[in-house]
């Protein structure tokens, strides 16, 4: 890959996380069981918040899960391939943040992205913030084009699979010896 093919990917990377407003989380349920659903979400210093509702079957998970996977994926109306939809996701520890009122720089992001006045009532309900801490993420534009990624960009690795490895491994576990 040519460095203007990398420095392309990366401003591509950097426009997709500034358009997209929510993220599908998967989590797993009390039996263990996986579970995915979706919420709103702002991202500040190198992590992501979501802000959810405790009648929400996902707030039960978030308390209950130390990590969690969120899928940021555009939009299939935008999308020339299917197989191969513009998408990150990122490997997240999870934290449930109090309701101390030390949260304000996140609650103006969520009043800048959304309706300031369904933020300031969300406020007055049975609704907590969870701060999300991305550890790993993968990027993926296409065919090929894969990358391991934090939230900031600052790691932008392309992913390069020795595909003849993956086919010699194969083969050996077959019992079969590749030529």
């Amino acid at each position: 890959m040519s460095t203007t093919e990398h420095a392309e990917a990366h401003a591509g990377y950097q426009e997709f996380l500034a358009s997209r407003k929510t993220l599908v989380i998967s989590s797993t349920d009390e039996q263990g069981r996986p579970f995915v659903s979706y919420a709103p979400y702002v991202a500040h210093d190198g992590k992501l918040y979501v802000y959810v509702s405790q009648i929400a079957e996902h707030y039960w998970h978030l308390v209950a899960n130390d990590t969690v996977s969120v899928l940021l994926i555009a939009d299939e109306a935008d999308s020339a391939n299917l197989f191969a939809r513009q998408r990150v996701r990122f490997e997240c520890d999870v934290t449930r943040l109090d309701d101390s009122g030390e949260h304000d720089e996140i609650f103006g992001l969520f009043r800048e992205g959304f309706n300031a006045s369904l933020i300031n009532l969300l406020q007055t309900l049975d609704f907590s913030l969870f701060e999300l801490t991305p550890t790993s993420g993968r990027y993926v534009i296409g065919f090929g084009k894969a990358y391991d990624v934090d939230l900031a960009g600052t790691r932008f690795d392309h992913v390069v699979v020795d595909k003849r490895k993956d086919e010699i491994a194969e083969q050996e576990r077959r019992g079969r010896t590749a030529i």
